[in-house]
């Protein structure tokens, strides 16, 4: 699943593209998006929110979609060669002088403003120019009993982070990823988040994510990693820099 940043990016990317221009063609293979008309609107943005990506459209018309694990967005000029086979195509935007394609995009969903809002009922998102980390540390604080490497997935909670960076984060914050929330002090959870925000802005560096086996490169201790929660997504740790915390 791509994670925020990658998010951002394409976002960013679909913005510079298509913002203030009109729709000129408008094709998907997803029946629910062929019932809307979308040729002769004007394109007024795109954006990340989480791991969604939203482009709104005149007339109060938002279309949301979500890469999950190998969905993408595609820009190309009118006639170019696209990267990828028709098959893989569910979403094609035309204006007069970019193409802009999702590929095995499978959750896609047109809406307005306030479906919009009770559709996505996203935490405070890491990569968002209003970013607040107070926002953030309260947001976690409020769930004291579910696992930190779990809170950080959880787009409810926090915003922007997948599964790659929640690893990480864990590992450049010396807290260990099983424990609940509730065992961490004030302190940690800040230094969590503002390490979240550090780390989802610069280029990565994989200093645990993968290497399970490998040796810590702090530390020496040999990397462990198993699944977590209900979706089991990977976790990466070591457990002589990120100790379980005794709880009483």
């Amino acid at each position: 699943m791509p994670e925020g940043d990658t998010i951002f990016r394409t976002a960013a990317t679909l913005h510079r593209a298509l913002a203030g221009s009109i729709v000129t063609g408008f094709e998907t293979q997803l029946p629910a998006l062929a019932r809307i008309e979308v040729i002769g609107r004007t394109i007024e943005f795109a954006r990340a929110a989480g791991k969604w990506v939203q482009i709104g459209f005149s007339g109060d018309l938002i279309l949301l979609t979500h890469m999950l694990m190998s969905g993408s967005w595609h820009t190309y000029r009118p006639g170019e060669q696209w990267q990828k086979s028709r098959y893989h195509m569910r979403i094609v935007i035309s204006t007069q002088s970019i193409v802009a394609v999702a590929f095995d995009v499978q959750v896609a969903e047109f809406h307005n403003a306030q479906t919009l809002s009770r559709r996505t009922r996203l935490g405070p998102d890491v990569l968002a120019a209003n970013f607040e980390e107070a926002e953030a540390v309260k947001s976690l604080e409020s769930n004291p009993a579910e696992e930190i490497g779990i809170a950080l997935l959880k787009q409810s909670i926090i915003a922007g982070i997948g599964n790659v960076f929640k690893s990480e984060i864990c590992f450049l914050a010396e807290i260990n990823p099983f424990d609940p929330i509730g065992a961490l002090s004030r302190i940690q959870i800040e230094s969590l988040v503002a390490t979240a925000k550090r780390s989802m802005t610069r280029p990565r560096t994989d200093w645990v994510y993968h290497h399970a086996g490998d040796a810590c490169r702090k530390c020496g201790t040999p990397i462990l990693s198993r699944k977590q929660g209900e979706e089991a997504r990977t976790t990466f740790w070591c457990p002589t820099c990120q100790p379980r915390i005794k709880l009483d």
